[in-house]
């Protein structure tokens, strides 16, 4: 396949997904079982750690060459950088929203749909950033980066459902919750886009952007996923999943990569 064709089934991969998730309120009652939602979220944590380590951690100090022993700098200084703007994003958003209403119940639900869309941003970039830097700067072949970005699809079942079954009592209404589940998911994509076009005209600069985007999503597999796929389900099939995810993801950057 082309890559402009890996890029648009990895991109329409992960948009569908999100709809997925969003319309299981057409579908059922209550939110997925603890057992299934735990083994989705550690699952998909394992491919995306595995996917931050071959598909952006390692191409980043690949591209560092020329600082010899240094370069580790770009994916160390990235990292941190993106781990310290969704720290930062965490905290200024519910302060904006916690001055600008009046309602606490109002305020949780805007803070969960918030949260989801805020962590959309760097999955999305880093898609796209993956993609381009297969197809543009030489970096893992493109169906290395076509397995990432599945992995971040299918993260973004559990993810989107999680928002749309409260945003269902919220609003008492399947329709209502579902546009703002794929309001929250539509940034994916094009942020991916715009990894795209990042990877293609500022190549200077890209094991710093791989690295952020590694950062970014790490932060969001330590703090979100991981807590969230353990609470939903308290035996161990949550680690399970994860173990299983990042062999699955380990196997195919090493056979296609």
């Amino acid at each position: 396949m082309s890559g402009v064709l890996i890029a648009i089934i990895g991109i329409s991969f992960m948009f569908l997904m999100s709809l997925l998730g969003g319309a299981l309120v057409f579908i059922f009652k209550k939110s997925l079982s603890g057992r299934a939602n735990g083994i989705l979220l550690g699952f998909a944590s394992g491919i995306m750690i595995a996917s931050s380590v071959w598909s952006l951690l390692l191409p980043a100090i690949e591209q560092s060459s020329n600082l010899g022993k240094l370069n580790f700098i770009p994916a160390a200084v990235g990292m941190i950088l993106g781990t310290l703007f969704l720290v930062l994003m965490d905290k200024l958003v519910p302060k904006c929203i916690n001055n600008n209403t009046s309602s606490n119940e109002f305020a949780k639900t805007s803070k969960l749909f918030l949260a989801v869309t805020i962590h959309n941003i760097p999955e999305g970039l880093a898609a796209g950033l993956a993609l381009g830097n297969a197809f543009v700067s030489g970096g893992v072949t493109g169906y290395s980066a076509l397995w990432f970005v599945i992995g971040i699809g299918i993260q973004n079942f559990p993810e989107t459902s999680a928002i749309s079954f409260p945003l269902k009592e919220k609003f008492n209404s399947n329709k209502k919750a579902f546009l703002y589940s794929l309001a929250s998911s539509i940034v994916e994509p094009i942020m991916a886009v715009v990894g795209i076009f990042i990877s293609s005209t500022l190549t200077g600069i890209m094991p710093w952007l791989l690295s952020f985007a590694a950062g970014s999503m790490l932060f969001v597999v330590a703090e979100e996923m991981l807590p969230e796929a353990k609470s939903s389900h308290k035996s161990s099939v949550a680690g399970w999943g994860m173990i299983i995810g990042f062999v699955v993801m380990m196997i195919l950057d090493i056979v296609f990569g």
